[in-house]
């Protein structure tokens, strides 16, 4: 967590988590200092909790006694609170996708600068930036850190089966195998290969 050096974005990350603990409130780190969690790197800069539709209003009380200020932005899969300037973003609904129990139950617990919390999965955390990825926003260079730095980490074969429906989930894993980052022994990226003399109808 140090290469990250920003101690008060860490400080406000403690201070939701904790709160979130002590209210038995259920969630799990996401974004980026997940990432950092697992040892890995992301060229982003936030802090993202996950945590059920049906607990964000108690979340926010909570957060909301203890000094936190509160923001219900326009989109509504997630909502935002201040600490000091510093936001956190707390999300019911990341990629279209309501926060479950299946979801929650997807983490490992790490120590995040001695505080333990459960942490999203390297796999869940890769599916969720590869579903981010559309026509509005495609910017594969904020995806390869985390490849590369939690590649062993990763269920590859689960990630191509939950990212199937989407082109630029699969264009992401063909630059993936072609760059050589797709862990070695695990199922290449299939791309299709036009044989010489035929055209694409």
């Amino acid at each position: 967590m140090a290469e990250r050096g920003d101690v008060s974005l860490l400080h406000t990350l403690k201070r939701v988590a904790a709160v979130l603990k002590q209210n038995e409130i259920p969630f799990a780190l996401g974004g980026s200092f997940a990432v950092y969690a697992h040892g890995g790197h992301s060229s982003e800069h936030d802090v993202d909790f996950l945590l059920p539709e049906e607990h964000v209003e108690r979340a926010l009380e909570a957060l909301t006694d203890e000094g936190f200020t509160a923001e219900r932005p326009p989109e509504d899969w997630l909502v935002k609170v201040y600490d000091d300037g510093r936001m956190v973003d707390l999300i019911h609904r990341p990629v279209e996708t309501p926060v479950t129990h299946e979801t929650l139950a997807d983490t490992v617990v790490r120590p995040v600068d001695a505080i333990h919390m459960p942490v999203l999965s390297a796999t869940r955390l890769m599916v969720h930036k590869l579903l981010s990825f559309s026509q509005h926003y495609c910017d594969f260079a904020r995806g390869l850190p985390l490849a590369r730095s939690l590649r062993e980490q990763i269920d590859w074969e689960r990630v191509r089966k939950e990212t199937q429906h989407s082109p630029y989930a699969e264009a992401f894993l063909m630059l993936l195998d072609r760059l050589d980052v797709v862990p070695y022994g695990g199922t290449p990226v299939p791309y299709a290969r036009i044989p010489e003399g035929r055209e694409t109808p």
